[in-house]
C-alpha cells in the first residue's frame, strides 16, 4: 500500500518538483496539492494523507499553524506533518517542533533525505535534517540539565559510537559508512538508542548525548 503525500507550497515550480520527487518512489502517492496554508488545511482534514509536507511561509496559514491544528496537542485526530523550508531559521525549526511536525528539512536537502523523512513521519518517527540538528544543540546548548539522566538500560558499545554519530548530525547511511555496518543495523541501534533513553526522534538523541557529557559539541566545528 502507497503512502499518501499531501504537498503544500505556494511556489509552482517548487511545489512540483516536490510532487515529482515523491510520485518517482514505488510507495509514495502524492493525493493532494495546495498553493496556500488554509487550503493545505482543508485538503488534509478532507483526505486524511499518511503525511502532509508543508512550506513554512504560505499564504492564507502559515506552515507552523497548519501543523500545530494538524499535529499538534490540540488537534482531535493528528496527522503526520514534514515541514520543508528556504529560511534556514531557528524559530521556524523549533516552532515547527513543537507544533507537532515529525520532521524538518530544508529544499536543498535533496530527494533522499526527502523521502527518507516521509517514511519516518509515516512510521511515527522523526527525522530532522542533520545542519538542523548541529544548530539546534548550539542553541539549546545552556539549557541543559546539570545533572545528566542515567538510561533505562545500559547502552552497548556500539550505541555509544551511534550516539556520537547522531549528535553530530549524521544520517543513518553516514553512520553505516562510518562505523561499516549495514544501514539496518544502523537503524536497529538508533530504534534501541530512542527506547533506552526515551527520546522520540533523533535530535532528542542529540540533545541527550549533550546532557549526559557523551559528546564533546561537535557542532562547534
Amino acid at each position: 500500500m502507497s503512502i499518501r503525500v499531501v504537498v503544500a507550497d505556494d511556489q509552482d515550480l517548487v511545489r512540483t518538483g516536490l510532487a515529482m520527487i515523491i510520485e518517482a518512489q514505488p510507495d509514495l502517492e502524492v493525493v493532494g496539492e495546495a498553493a496556500d496554508g488554509l487550503v493545505a488545511l482543508d485538503l488534509a482534514t478532507r483526505l486524511r494523507p499518511d503525511v502532509v509536507l508543508v512550506d513554512v511561509r504560505m499564504p492564507g496559514l502559515d506552515g507552523v499553524e497548519v501543523t500545530r491544528r494538524l499535529a499538534g496537542p490540540e488537534a482531535t485526530d493528528p496527522l503526520a506533518v514534514v515541514v520543508i523550508t528556504t529560511f534556514d531559521l531557528d524559530e521556524y525549526v523549533v516552532g515547527a517542533l513543537r507544533a507537532g511536525a515529525r520532521g524538518f528539512l530544508l529544499k536543498d536537502a535533496g530527494p533522499e533525505l526527502l523521502v527518507q523523512a516521509i517514511h519516518a513521519a509515516s512510521r511515527g518517527d522523526a527525522l530532522i535534517a542533520p545542519d538542523v540538528t548541529r544548530r539546534l544543540l548550539a542553541t539549546f546548548a545552556d539549557q541543559v540539565p546539570a545533572v545528566p539522566a542515567q538510561p533505562v538500560d545500559h547502552l552497548t558499545e556500539r550505541e555509544e559510537e551511534v550516539l556520537a554519530l547522531v549528535a553530530r548530525g549524521r544520517t543513518n547511511a553516514e553512520i553505516a559508512a562510518d562505523l561499516y555496518v549495514g544501514l539496518s543495523t544502523v537503524k536497529t541501534h538508533v530504534a534501541s538508542l530512542m527506547t533506552k533513553i526515551g527520546a522520540r526522534n533523533r535530535v532528542e538523541i542529540a540533545i541527550w548525548a549533550y546532557d549526559t557529557r557523551r559528546t564533546r559539541g561537535p557542532w562547534h566545528g
